[in-house]
């Protein structure tokens, strides 16, 4: 059957990216490995970056692995990061919670200057699995968006910590609330991966941390694609793996007009001891693909049926995306699909 709703969505991304591939970037600093640009590391040219701009700083990062703990700073305002693809251009590092660093600090690039965006991109913990916590981004930055970007990791992957911040057809790797934090985001369009967990753990995709009625918080997932990547695919068992659990006492987390494959448990969502589930705010809306029933959902969580609270979380009015993402030239949609 023809599906209006995604034919619309297909022209509108299409075009959007035209756009912005079509736009010429004014770098005013490359990174290169090979020696042909002005730095060959990320952190010399954050560092040669100027204080408080008012414009973006364009930073090209050629193809190459950057073995580096990378911190954009709270001066380092309107920072713009382009690599050569996801799967040319990595940062990485490997600090974790097992190597003897807190969670906040084993982030491999950590962000706290606002306006940060960043495209064609890998940033990736290669802590593994058995080092538990292990962050591959932690971002504090406001107005912050990310487009083709790649975020790899196990437990704690991408660490929302504040500032409203989106990405946009970008890729994130995990297995325990490998997406969390207390911020304001919205992830469309982007394809979210569950990795094969250690032995006796369950996945958890989201930990949300609202703990005030009156904070702006919470994890959008608007046309996303969830499911496992290959690894968990080819095992001859399945692990369990849930939409999320609220590590806060208001955690608020939503699935909209998104797929969910077979992994994901029919419960949809994990309990936190010392959490009440029933004030939490934990929905779906309009998802589709196997994992999408929710006859069978814990009983806090809800199913919207209404477009009017649906739109709530849109990137129109979770996140003012309207009055901020335009600037940065990616692509994306204001309201429900």
């Amino acid at each position: 059957m023809f599906d209006i709703r995604y034919a619309k969505m297909l022209a509108l991304s299409l075009l959007s990216v035209y756009c912005w591939s079509s736009q010429a970037m004014p770098f005013d600093i490359v990174v290169a490995q090979d020696g042909s640009g002005n730095f060959s590391r990320i952190s010399d040219a954050i560092m040669a970056s100027p204080n408080l701009s008012a414009r973006r700083y364009y930073i090209r990062i050629r193809e190459g692995l950057y073995t580096e703990n990378v911190l954009v700073g709270k001066e380092k305002t309107n920072i713009v990061l382009v690599g050569d693809g996801m799967d040319k251009t990595v940062i990485s590092s490997n600090k974790s919670n097992g190597g003897g660093f807190q969670t906040y600090d084993s982030a491999t690039v950590g962000l706290d200057g606002q306006g940060f965006v960043a495209q064609d991109i890998t940033f990736t913990n290669t802590a593994g699995p058995n080092n538990h916590q292990a962050v591959a981004l932690r971002n504090s930055a406001g107005y912050s968006a990310f487009f083709r970007c790649r975020f790899q990791g196990y437990q704690d992957t991408l660490y929302t910590f504040g500032g409203y911040q989106f990405f946009r057809d970008s890729e994130i790797y995990g297995t325990v609330d490998f997406i969390f934090g207390k911020a304001p985001v919205v992830l469309q369009n982007c394809r979210i991966y569950v990795h094969r967990p250690l032995a006796l753990q369950s996945n958890t995709i989201t930990a949300q941390k609202k703990e005030k009625v009156e904070d702006v918080s919470g994890i959008v997932i608007q046309n996303c694609t969830i499911t496992a990547a290959p690894e968990l695919r080819q095992q001859s068992f399945k692990f369990k793996t849930f939409l999320g659990r609220p590590w806060g006492n208001l955690s608020t987390t939503i699935i909209m007009q998104s797929y969910l494959d077979d992994i994901i448990d029919p419960k949809g969502w994990l309990e936190w001891e010392g959490r009440d589930p029933n004030r939490v705010y934990y929905a779906e809306y309009q998802n589709r693909g196997p994992g999408s029933r929710t006859r069978d959902r814990v009983q806090w969580a809800r199913v919207i049926n209404s477009s009017v609270e649906a739109a709530k979380f849109t990137v129109r009015n979770f996140i003012q995306g309207g009055k901020w993402i335009p600037s940065t030239g990616i692509p994306f949609f204001l309201d429900l699909l």
